[in-house]
């Protein structure tokens, strides 16, 4: 989780398309260069040690684009495939 977060905040689309499950990946992963992330707080995790199978992280994650300023809340789900850790989706809620 805190990788694909870095890879936001630095503009990797290369990595967040190659951490992402290849069954729920979309065709293409553009960021918006203007969208600056400005913070993480990881509210929950459950599962997602050594030698579980899945994961869900639960976190905040603060922004700004030009003048706005917001915030993202979201669950997202993890599967351990081929020694590896996939983002397979997420569930934002709403603030």
């Amino acid at each position: 989780m805190r990788s694909r977060y870095t890879a936001f905040v630095v503009g990797d689309a290369r990595y967040l398309a190659a951490s992402w499950h290849p069954g729920t990946r979309p065709d293409d992963v553009t960021l918006d260069p203007a969208l600056r992330w400005t913070g993480l707080e990881i509210v929950q995790t459950q599962a997602g040690g050594p030698e579980d199978a899945r994961g869900t992280v639960e976190f905040r994650a603060t922004w700004r684009h030009g003048a706005e300023q917001g915030e993202l809340h979201e669950r997202s789900r993890f599967v351990r495939q081929s020694g590896s850790w996939w983002y397979v989706d997420g569930q934002v809620t709403a603030i």
